[in-house]
């Protein structure tokens, strides 16, 4: 009966981790097929610093999830105490570091306030300086979310972006636009006209967004913490039921 229970555990830990190494495969595959400039995709991607980074985070999450995978399913289906050890050891890091991440967000909740992104914003905004990742960021942030600086429009007065730019009021990221060269609505925008400005602040708009996700996020944390939960037992029950 036990060897039964084993064998049937050996199994299911085998075609959970075969999914994992799958994945991982995609994960490292799409990572070195932007690397390698496909199409000269890899001049897109680098023109914004924050896809540039998510390349380099989509390969390090492949190259985990690739090990992970790799141990898991030749530690099950070869019965190799080496390789579920080292299976239980990668899981157990990935476990406290999520663990350690949630504690530590936790504790700064109170450091992202209005007030702090209001201050940052007003420090180190430049506006179209593509190539700092501040800024890059915030335009980012203002068109995905239609918004406009933290509070709104305000923020940015005796701001460095003021200073960089004092003839404009807001940045461009802060317009409604059609897209086309010479958009008259831009314009208008820029020198101070709320027409086709956003007038919302991103703090509220960033809010309301993910007070919309909150519940399913949790879930998955909780779904993915006892994932991991029972990949750390099913690879301890293999390692001493292997003789």
């Amino acid at each position: 009966m036990e060897g039964d229970c084993l064998s049937c555990m050996k199994y299911l830990m085998f075609i959970f981790n075969f999914f994992i190494f799958l994945g991982g495969s995609f994960l490292l595959g799409v990572g070195v097929w932007v690397l390698l400039d496909p199409l000269g995709f890899r001049e897109i991607v680098a023109a914004n610093p924050l896809l540039f980074t998510g390349v380099y985070v989509v390969l390090a999450s492949g190259g985990v999830l690739f090990l992970l995978g790799f141990l898991g399913c030749c530690g099950a289906i070869r019965e190799n105490r080496l390789l579920l050890l080292s299976f239980f050891m990668l899981i157990l890091f990935i476990f406290l570091a999520e663990l350690a991440a949630a504690i530590l967000a936790f504790l700064f909740r109170e450091h992202l306030t209005r007030e702090y992104f209001t201050r940052e914003l007003k420090r180190h905004y430049q506006g179209h300086n593509s190539s700092d990742v501040f800024t890059s960021t915030w335009n980012a942030v203002m068109t995905t979310f239609d918004c406009c600086g933290v509070n709104g429009p305000e923020d940015f007065e005796d701001s460095l972006f003021r200073l960089l730019s004092p003839r404009t009021m807001v940045p461009e990221a802060c317009c409604q636009s059609n897209g086309f060269p010479g958009d008259v609505s831009v314009e208008q925008c820029v020198s101070g006209s709320a027409t086709f400005r956003r007038n919302k602040g991103c703090y509220s708009a960033t809010v309301d967004y993910f007070e919309t996700l909150l519940f399913s996020a949790g879930a998955l944390l909780i779904v993915v913490l006892t994932i991991e939960i029972f990949a750390m037992v099913f690879a301890m029950c293999l390692f001493r039921g292997i003789q």
